[in-house]
């Protein structure tokens, strides 16, 4: 089961049959309380299968650099790892901000991160070093639509964000830590609604730095082995999983399908790209126009 199974393919179809036969086969039901879930979210191309198997000693497909830097995850895949303890079930999503969906069909992205911080106990956030501080890159939008759904829900269970920027360059990592934080919680409090919530009620925010895996190879293995030990013994107290509340292993497979139901059914998910919001307001501003128009001739 390390070479993961389709959960969820690039159409949005849910593998009904495929989990149920990956839960069997894997004995998640017995697992009790004693599992961790842990997903992966990023831009497409950055490494996401790559470090989850060096991690986790998995075997996702991984993109081949030799042939270009293109799609290689569609969907949401999810494996067991099986040499660590507690039970711990990881799954590989698809990149973000792909040349291949395009701006118009960004939908997917936005349910798949939703399904993410639903089901996941930890959600590692897969960025470049270079690209902290952007827009799009940084994940920034898919984190506001996260929030804004977190904030409505007052029973949501604690989770835990871990940051793992790539190809650290000379730049402090404290220094690196300050701006997410500072980015975080400015995307945070600019979800208008309820504004008395605290982020930290709701996530354990980390933060770690690796070297470049192309021209440090060893030296990111060694601090990936370090990066696995967290994942280890994760549901004590203290742990990455230690706040976990919530427990639903036994009936993870009617969970996470009627999870991604109601994911796929919320209309307020599908939130217009800029270009749709930018015309529909326009349109609504001619058509008020012409309507001021016509009663004033009609008036006369």
């Amino acid at each position: 089961m390390e070479e993961g199974m389709e959960l969820i393919d690039e159409n949005g179809k849910f593998n009904v049959d495929g989990l149920q036969d990956f839960v069997t086969a894997t004995e998640f039901a017995q697992s009790g309380p004693s599992y961790a879930i842990v997903a992966i979210i990023g831009s497409q191309s950055s490494g996401k299968s790559t470090l989850m198997n060096q991690i986790f000693h998995t075997k996702f497909k991984e993109m081949d650099a030799y042939n270009g830097r293109s799609q290689t995850t569609k969907g949401i895949w999810i494996a067991k790892c099986s040499d660590i303890d507690p039970f711990t079930i990881v799954m590989d999503f698809e990149g973000t901000d792909s040349n291949q969906r395009g701006e118009e069909d960004a939908a997917f992205e936005r349910q798949s991160t939703l399904l993410a911080l639903e089901i996941a106990d930890v959600v590692l956030i897969n960025m470049w070093c270079k690209d902290i501080g952007l827009e799009h890159a940084a994940s920034r939008p898919l984190l506001k639509t996260v929030f804004q759904v977190i904030k409505r829900s007052s029973k949501q269970p604690k989770k835990t964000l871990l940051f793992v920027i790539r190809d650290h360059t000379k730049t402090p990592l404290e220094r690196l830590k300050k701006i997410i934080f500072e980015d975080i919680e400015k995307i945070w409090d600019a979800v208008p609604e309820p504004e008395t919530t605290i982020l930290y009620e709701f996530f354990n925010v980390e933060i770690t730095a690796l070297p470049s895996y192309e021209f440090q190879e060893v030296e990111f293995k060694e601090q990936v082995a370090q990066l696995r030990q967290q994942f280890v013994h994760s549901t004590c107290p203290g742990g990455l999983v230690g706040d976990r509340k919530k427990v639903k292993s036994a009936s993870f497979s009617i969970y996470a399908e009627d999870i991604w139901k109601t994911i796929k059914e919320n209309k307020d998910l599908d939130l217009p790209s800029i270009k749709v919001m930018v015309a529909t307001f326009r349109c609504e501003a001619i058509a008020e126009e012409k309507l001021k128009c016509f009663t004033s001739n009609k008036v006369l």
